[in-house]
């Protein structure tokens, strides 16, 4: 898929990287349409569940583009704003239908992250693979999955789903675990992909794609946790 995916950007004449913040709403669309399945605010559907969610995401995702990229060649309008706008109003309907947040959760992720994310911030400038416009927010979004995963499992009894975090989190009795395990594997990637892949366009759609592995699932468990507990 993401081998076709490259191909669609270089046919568009356009780089994934610059869609890292356009692509957002899109992000929050597919996750909060699963949160609000999650706490009984939307109907148990194949298209809100896994994985019909990412399938309607990701067409209307692919169909918004080639709209945004369409309108830039006939309008001048730049692409990307006309994609981040898109990407907002279909995202209206989710947001309308939120009903309650609770700040308690709220407050503990967004702390978590913040403390986790502040040290690599302030090394941006200093190490080589965060000077990358793309490699510090990749790290984040990781590190705010990591965040809810933390906040979920230690303060509310949730349980992880994956095998490895799962058998981590039961070794170390907490599942702080994620933390160092999501920074070396996402370091190690970037690190990977920043030295052997030489064109732009799989480079920049390589992260995307690892931005987008991180930040949905962290939206999802976010909005999630803010909305039923």
């Amino acid at each position: 898929a993401i081998l076709i995916i490259i191909r669609m950007f270089k046919w568009l004449k356009k780089d994934p990287g610059d869609l890292f913040l356009a692509l957002v709403p899109f992000i929050f669309f597919g996750s909060s349409a699963r949160a609000l399945v999650d706490n009984g605010l939307y109907p148990l559907t194949l298209l809100l569940v896994t994985p019909g969610i990412y399938v309607l995401t990701g067409l209307t995702t692919i169909i918004a583009l080639i709209l945004s990229v369409f309108l830039e060649k006939k309008t001048g309008w730049d692409y990307r704003y006309s994609l981040f706008t898109l990407g907002f109003v279909i995202c209206v309907p989710n947001l309308l239908t939120i009903q309650y947040i609770n700040p308690v959760p709220l407050l503990q992720i967004l702390g978590s992250w913040a403390i986790i994310t502040a040290p690599f911030v302030l090394l941006r400038d200093k190490w080589w693979i965060l000077k990358d416009k793309f490699n510090l927010s990749i790290l984040a979004a990781h590190l705010l999955d990591a965040s809810t995963t933390f906040v979920a499992v230690d303060f509310y009894g949730y349980g992880e789903q994956h095998v490895l975090p799962n058998f981590l989190t039961q070794l170390v009795d907490t599942a702080a675990v994620m933390f160092p395990l999501k920074i070396t594997v996402i370091l190690a990637a970037l690190y990977i992909i920043d030295t052997n892949v030489e064109d732009k366009t799989t480079r920049n759609m390589l992260k995307l794609a690892i931005f987008i592995l991180g930040l949905a699932p962290g939206l999802r468990n976010f909005l999630s946790l803010i909305m039923g507990s």
